[in-house]
């Protein structure tokens, strides 16, 4: 009888505590039960707040266009703004895709994905993130047709294959600390010389000094993102920049992105007195230059990302207005 009411070894240890995102980990297992995404889920997952990265780069080079050509090419920039959103937008779902089938998701501590918090079928958000970065290349045909500049085909199509292997395929070079490269290329460089050339068929050094600006920010913005996420990052195997060089590392890139395209405006600002006004800017950017610094919570990142995000814009449209004043 003694054997029969002997205990099984463990069954008065404590269940260990899920790891990872938590709301991940919370999902119902069952499909049946399980929440179906929200139209403000899918628009969150768009992750509007680093839109204005899209449209700072179109506003330096169209502003820089203007110093080549007194005439406004009102319909080709807005042919490289649609691009632009376009595929920021399909970048977003694709990392969203990618991220979520590898499991990376499983131990992020931010808002919660569509695929890695099982909102959202993959194939659904795979379709998605097709669908705009298709929309993007169709945007991309029409500029070509309308300069006639054809060889914008096999640039917009290396675009495209960027912005997809960033996380996707066997060997995404966003895990392997390229990401600021991939940022700095192609939403700072690509998107501001390409915006000015389209339309005027030149590239005033003004351009090149407002690439180097808008993506510099840009990559500010990837920086406090991966800040966020480090640890978590570190967990799931994702060698970002920010888990190479550690924290105090990237708190101190951050800043120095941050910071010199203050440096470059106030250098312009000698030929172009309006670019002062780009100062203005730091309005935004210190404070988040601040939370990057003393930041308690991982959450208190988002908001950093969010503030220099809307400085790069700010910044993006004080020197459009120095470039054509």
């Amino acid at each position: 009888m003694a054997g029969k009411t002997k205990k099984r070894s463990g069954t008065g240890s404590k269940r260990p505590q899920p790891r990872g995102n938590p709301q991940r980990a919370q999902a119902p297992r069952d499909p049946r039960t399980r929440t179906r995404a929200t139209l403000g889920d899918w628009i969150g997952a768009a992750r509007l707040r680093t839109l204005p990265l899209a449209i700072t780069p179109v506003l330096i080079g169209t502003g820089a266009a203007r110093l080549v050509d007194d005439e406004f090419h009102w319909l080709l920039a807005l042919g490289c703004l649609a691009v632009a959103v376009l595929l920021q937008i399909g970048v977003n779902y694709a990392n969203d895709y990618s991220d979520g089938v590898r499991g990376t998701d499983d131990f992020r501590m931010g808002p919660a994905r569509l695929t890695g918090a099982g909102k959202a079928r993959p194939r659904t958000v795979l379709a998605v993130s097709f669908a705009f970065l298709g929309l993007a290349a169709l945007a991309g045909l029409a500029l070509t047709i309308r300069t006639q500049q054809w060889y914008l085909i096999p640039i917009g199509a290396v675009c495209i294959v960027a912005a997809w292997f960033y996380t996707g395929g066997k060997k995404p070079y966003g895990y392997n600390a390229l990401g600021e490269v991939f940022v700095f290329v192609f939403f700072g460089l690509v998107a501001t010389i390409g915006t000015t050339w389209i339309q005027v068929q030149a590239v005033p050094q003004e351009a090149w000094f407002g690439a180097v600006a808008a993506g510099l920010l840009a990559c500010a913005v990837l920086l406090a993102n991966n800040l966020r996420d480090i640890d978590q990052d570190r967990a799931a195997g994702k060698r970002t920049l920010s888990v190479l060089i550690g924290k105090r590392g990237t708190q101190a890139l951050f800043t120095i992105f941050v910071l010199v395209p203050f440096a470059i405006s106030s250098f312009l600002a000698l030929v172009y007195p309006i670019a002062w006004l780009a100062l203005m800017a730091l309005l935004l950017a210190l404070p988040a230059i601040l939370i990057v610094w003393t930041f308690g919570k991982p959450r208190e990142l988002v908001v950093a990302l969010s503030l220099t995000s809307f400085a790069s814009l700010a910044y993006g449209a004080l020197l459009f207005w120095a470039f054509i004043g």
